[in-house]
């Protein structure tokens, strides 16, 4: 009897310690994804929490344009949470170099994803990552099927025809051959920029030179965007200069004009306000039979706390992003946000489909300015839309453009100077 009421205590503690630990396993995820909420608590934590009991998951979002400073105040409190969802580069490199994100390396997971994916959130030589990288962003071009098919069009795939194909919509009159404006300076950078310049120069091969100080912003493969993005000045429409993105957004959405210089998070967008079917194309290459190179953009990962209390439950969810079952889950809810790993997602939205079969045909590369070139001063990353919205509108030379960016850098970046 006395061995029964021992085995019946014992019992009892495995029970209070099991339940102990599923209360202890509740990990909270930090994020500035706030309009993801409801894929979080509808999708990804029911689907993660069926195959992993005792550990359950807590989405907590923050405002976007507060969550460096909201997260950085957490985390020197102590009460930032388990999971830190990982913004590009810089930001989440420095809280890695301050000890608020651990080092992932031993995490057979991390072998998912090629090295480009991985360039986001790592050390400036490679030896450390930090995040498992979730989603990138692609860019290209998004058209008017209605309107390409009632001017006869074929879709471009050489600078030539894409030259060709906006004279012919800007001759017919009905519509503004492309929609984007200069007044907000971003778009020109990160929309026509660093989405026509990988096939200029190279993608990765030109990127990581640039780095390396092997290759300068006035050498003909950096100047020559520009030259280009001054010829799309004739086919932005009227006031173009005064043009805000949503009104670019607008202008294309209600049909009015037959293309737009995009990157893929408008899919969602597009789908729920354009009334006509869309289609999309890689940036066109400079002669047939090139090469081509597409900016995929790594945009989103996510880390964990060097502080949690709970780095096997951590780890768990942490392996768990970095499966097939994830990146299905994530690429379908969110349309136009590529998973990064290496493993094939069936992807139902047919503008997505498009843009992430060229990772099939064409080189990937990263935006040229993000890591490393933009942490000094002058931000090469913020001077270059300045300069790109300056070489549309014709304001200066490519060449001036390219003499004044080569001159920022190389003020307080050494490998350029």
């Amino acid at each position: 009897m006395k061995r029964n009421f021992m085995m019946a205590a014992l019992t009892g503690t495995a029970l209070v310690a099991t339940s102990a630990l599923a209360e202890d396993a509740t990990l909270t995820v930090e994020s500035w994804r706030n309009d993801d909420l409801t894929l979080w608590q509808d999708k990804i934590i029911p689907a993660f929490e069926a195959t992993h009991p005792g550990i359950k998951i807590k989405f907590s979002p923050s405002a976007p344009t507060e969550y460096n400073a909201v997260l950085n105040s957490k985390l020197d409190a102590g009460s930032a949470g388990d999971l830190i969802t990982c913004r590009p580069f810089d930001a989440s490199l420095a809280l890695y170099e301050a000890g608020h994100l651990a080092a992932l390396d031993d995490m057979t997971a991390m072998g998912n994803f090629s090295d480009v994916a991985k360039s986001a959130w790592q050390t400036d030589d490679g030896s450390a990552s930090f995040c498992v990288p979730m989603a990138s962003v692609i860019h290209g071009f998004i058209y008017n099927k209605d309107a390409f098919a009632e001017l006869g069009l074929d879709v471009p795939t050489t600078e030539d025809e894409f030259f060709a194909a906006l004279e012919t919509i800007k001759e017919d009159g009905n519509y503004i051959p492309m929609a984007m404006g200069t007044n907000d300076q971003w778009e020109a950078a990160t929309m026509g920029y660093n989405n026509i310049g990988p096939n200029y120069w190279k993608g990765e091969e030109g990127r990581k030179a640039l780095i390396a100080g092997e290759q300068k912003l006035t050498e003909e493969q950096w100047v020559a965007p520009y030259a280009t993005l001054a010829k799309w000045a004739d086919y932005l429409g009227d006031g173009f200069e005064a043009q805000t993105y949503p009104d670019s957004q607008n202008l294309f959405t209600l049909g009015r004009a037959a293309i737009y210089p995009a990157g893929s998070w408008e899919i969602s967008g597009f789908n729920a306000q354009a009334d006509f079917e869309m289609g999309a194309f890689k940036p066109p290459v400079r002669a047939a039979g090139d090469t081509c190179y597409i900016s995929d953009h790594t945009d989103i990962g996510i880390g964990m706390n060097a502080s949690t209390a709970h780095p096997e439950a951590a780890k768990a969810f942490l392996s768990w992003v970095a499966s097939p079952e994830f990146a299905e889950i994530f690429g379908n809810a969110l349309p136009g946000f590529f998973p990064l790993s290496n493993a094939p997602v069936e992807l139902e939205d047919p503008l997505a489909k498009e843009f992430v079969s060229w990772r099939g045909e064409c080189e990937s590369t990263i935006r040229s300015t993000y890591q490393i070139l933009s942490r000094g001063t002058p931000n090469l990353e913020n001077e270059t839309w300045g300069a790109s919205a300056a070489a549309i509108k014709g304001t200066e030379t490519p060449e001036a453009l390219a003499e004044e960016l080569q001159s920022g850098l190389a003020s307080w970046y050494e490998p350029q100077q």
